[in-house]
Formats: C-alpha cells, sequence, structure tokens
C-alpha cells in the first residue's frame, strides 16, 4: 500500500512537472505571438478583463508584489474615473444635452468621447458597453496584444511597452494621457458652445489632480516627486493648451471664446469705484477686449526664469505674441497659430529635461518664494490663473513639510488661499496677491 502511494505520489509530482513546464511553453508561445501581432490593431478587452483576485481585483493591497493587485477595485468603488458615465444621466447633463441639441447625454458621441471608453465596434476584442466608465484601458492602452504576456513571471515594462500598453510610468506620457481629456484633442474637446450650455470649463494640474485620484498604484519614495511631477505637468500642460490654440486658429470659428479669459466677462458687477479690475486697469489690452487665459503659463515661468533663464526668454518672445493677437479678438489667426506651435515645440522640449530634474528642500523653497514674488501679476490675471497658483503651492509645500517639518502658519495661508476661490464671479485680485505673499512671508 505504502509503495502505491508513493508511486502516486510520484506519478502526479511528474504529471504537474510536465503540466508546469507546458503552460510556460504555451504561455512563451502566446508572448511570442503576441509580439508577432502588435503590428495589427490591438483591441480593447473592457475592465472586466482586469478584474480577477489574482490579478487587480483583490481587496486588500499586497505588499510584497510589485503591483498593489487591488487596482481594479480602487478603481469601480472610489474612482470618479468609474462614474463618469453615469454623471451624464443627472439632470445637468441631460439639460445641457437638450441645449446643443444631441439627444440623451449618455449616448451622444460628443460626450462619450471623454465620459467612457468609447471605440468603435472593430476595436472590440469582446463586448462590453460604455457604463464603465473611463476604465482601465483608457488610460493603459487596448490589451489585447498585452494582457495575457504582461502576468508573465519577468515580464518588464519596457517589453509590455512594446507591445502596446501606455507608459504610465513615464510623467510625461502620463500627462499627455490625462491631457486627451482634460485639455482636449482634435476629436475630443470643451468649447464655448458647450461652456454656454453648461459644462464646466477645462482646469488642470498633473499634481493636484494626482493627489485626490484614489491611488492604485505605490508611491514613489522620493519625498519631492510632486514638485517634478508638478513641473513636468505645467510644460506639458502649456504645451498641449498652445497645441489646441493653434488648431482653433486655423479652424472654422475665430475668437473661440473658451480659450480667453471667462471671467473677463464673467464677473460680479460691482460700483465703479468699488471695481479692482477698473483700478488695476487694462495696460496689456484694449477695455473691453477678454484677456488671453494664459493661467497655463503664468506660474510656471516662474521656475523657468529661476531655472534656465534662456529657454524663459525663448519662451516669452511667442507668448507675448499669442497673448497679443489673441487679445484682440480679430488678431491675425496665423501669427497666432504660428507662434502657438513655436511655443508648443519649446515647452515640450523643456518637459523632457524637466523629466530628469532633482528637486530638494532648496530649490522647493525657492520655487515657493518665486511663485509669491509674483504674486500682483498671477493674481491679476484671474481666478484660473489664481488657481494655477494655488496647486502648485499645495504641491510645493506638501514637499517641502516632508523635508522642514510641518509648516502650520503656511499650511493656513495655502487654505486661505483655496477659501478664495470657492466663488469664482466674486474673485478679487488685490486681496489674493495679498494673501499669496503671506504664504511666502511665513515659511520657515
Amino acid at each position: 500500500m505504502a509503495s502505491m502511494t508513493t508511486l502516486a505520489r510520484k506519478t502526479r509530482s511528474a504529471v504537474a512537472q510536465t503540466l508546469f513546464v507546458a503552460t510556460f511553453a504555451l504561455a512563451g508561445a502566446l508572448c511570442a505571438a503576441a509580439q508577432q501581432s502588435v503590428a495589427h490593431e490591438a483591441k480593447y478587452l473592457g475592465p472586466g478583463s482586469c478584474s480577477a483576485v489574482a490579478c487587480h481585483g483583490g481587496l486588500a493591497p499586497m505588499n510584497v508584489t510589485p503591483i498593489l493587485q487591488n487596482e481594479y477595485s480602487i478603481w469601480v468603488v472610489k474612482d470618479k474615473h468609474a462614474k463618469a458615465w453615469s454623471v451624464l444621466q443627472n439632470p445637468v447633463s441631460q439639460r445641457m444635452a437638450n441645449i446643443l441639441g444631441i439627444g440623451k447625454a449618455q449616448a451622444a458621441p460628443k460626450c462619450l468621447a471623454c465620459h467612457a471608453l468609447a471605440i468603435t465596434p472593430a476595436q472590440k476584442g469582446r463586448d462590453f458597453d460604455n457604463t464603465d466608465g473611463v476604465s482601465c484601458e483608457s488610460c493603459h492602452g487596448p490589451s489585447s496584444n498585452w494582457l495575457g504576456p504582461h502576468t508573465l513571471k519577468g515580464a518588464t515594462t519596457v517589453q509590455n511597452i512594446a507591445l502596446g500598453m501606455f507608459d504610465t510610468k513615464d510623467v510625461i506620457k502620463r500627462a499627455e494621457g490625462c491631457m486627451t481629456c482634460h485639455i482636449g484633442t482634435a476629436d475630443k474637446f470643451v468649447d464655448h458652445e458647450m461652456i454656454a450650455a453648461g459644462h464646466p470649463d477645462l482646469v488642470f494640474e498633473l499634481d493636484a489632480y494626482l493627489a485626490v485620484e484614489p491611488p492604485h498604484w505605490k508611491a514613489n519614495p522620493d519625498p519631492f516627486n510632486g514638485v517634478r511631477v508638478w513641473s513636468v505637468g505645467q510644460a506639458v500642460q502649456l504645451s498641449e493648451s498652445l497645441k489646441r490654440l493653434s488648431r482653433r486658429a486655423n479652424g472654422p470659428i475665430w475668437p473661440e471664446y473658451a480659450e480667453l479669459d471667462c471671467m473677463s466677462c464673467h464677473h460680479s458687477l460691482t460700483k465703479p469705484e468699488d471695481s479692482w479690475r477698473q483700478n488695476l486697469g487694462y495696460h496689456d489690452r484694449r477695455p473691453g477686449n477678454p484677456a488671453y487665459n494664459d493661467a497655463h503659463y503664468v506660474v510656471f515661468r516662474a521656475l523657468l526664469k529661476d531655472w534656465d533663464a534662456g529657454a524663459s526668454s525663448d519662451l516669452e518672445k511667442q507668448l507675448d505674441v499669442v497673448y497679443r493677437e489673441t487679445t484682440k479678438l480679430n488678431g491675425d489667426r496665423k501669427a497666432i497659430a504660428s507662434a502657438a506651435d513655436s511655443a508648443a515645440a519649446i515647452s515640450g522640449s523643456l518637459a523632457q529635461r524637466l523629466n530628469k530634474m532633482e528637486f530638494n528642500r532648496e530649490s522647493t523653497a525657492r520655487l515657493i518664494r518665486a511663485i509669491c514674488a509674483d504674486a500682483d501679476h498671477i493674481s491679476a490675471g484671474g481666478v484660473r490663473s489664481a488657481e494655477q497658483a494655488t496647486m502648485a503651492l499645495d504641491s510645493a509645500l506638501i514637499a517641502y513639510s516632508k523635508s522642514a517639518g510641518n509648516q502650520p502658519e503656511t499650511r493656513n495661508a495655502v487654505n486661505a488661499l483655496f477659501s478664495q476661490l470657492d466663488n469664482p464671479s466674486a474673485y478679487n485680485a488685490p486681496k489674493f496677491a495679498a494673501a499669496m505673499k503671506h504664504v511666502s512671508a511665513s515659511l520657515r
């Protein structure tokens, strides 16, 4: 009996070993086949492909693996991206769709472009619908070529990217991916018509938005990584916003008011003697002309002037043309597009350099003080510029405090900036500038 048991164990062991070898041989073959098929159009398989407990659907994070393995669970329960389609059913979205005459918002291509994984039937490798909202492959790319191979032991990020996975680990690529919706492309965008119908105008800052995103990744241990992410995000945001401006200047509708400072017109009216806008004057444009919305650059320029004065000067020359011609309303479209394209190229190259830059306590403190030193100019740019300044100071202060210790007075000062942004139409530039200066004065 004992000998038969031993024989059975040996047989099972041999079979198991054979199956193990065969399985990995098959996996290797599948990986090779996937590499050969990468030239073919990759297909989308839907978020259900990532939901297995052994993959990304676990309930608790794993600390002994390179990934948390509960990424799907975090997304489906906590991430607003998973609810992006469902918001199209609320009364405001329905009213907006009615105003625009596009039918039901939850089925309109204009809305689905950013509120769902909107693809053609031919791009689907299996059936799934749009109700999942902005899901895994919206950010990580169509998975048919890399889904199997990326689970193999020893699979590297480089190999996965070669198979079509989107490189979200690269901050530039991550920013570019986010901005396909948060800034827009030629195919998906928010214009003044949509804003008039009720859609929020687009505001974005990479590090601040990542901070409120439920993390489904392991944090970078560098305490100053957030400052680098902010700087790269600013460069990419500027580049993408300028590309958008160029497209619109070359497009059928100009001026496109979504490129201008909304609050130049949409602000609370006061008696002339109480108007800070009239008190500041309109030295850089004709009174009555809405200003170009330069919030994508007005804070970033503080970093550039300190970091690379030459690059800053080259960029400023092109942006001066953009501002001057765009603010004219009937400005030279070709000049706007040309200057915007040139500035976008400069900003794109700066993003590559900033992605390799290392920040520390001293450089972060210098950045905070440089931004605050430009408080009068930034605050005069309007509420969107003030928002960018507040998010930048918040990111920098978080990083600085990890090294220098808690900064309670400065934290309260930054929080006070946020409170001034609660009602955009009632924004007050001199008051905001004074509060920014207090941030710098309180830093220890």
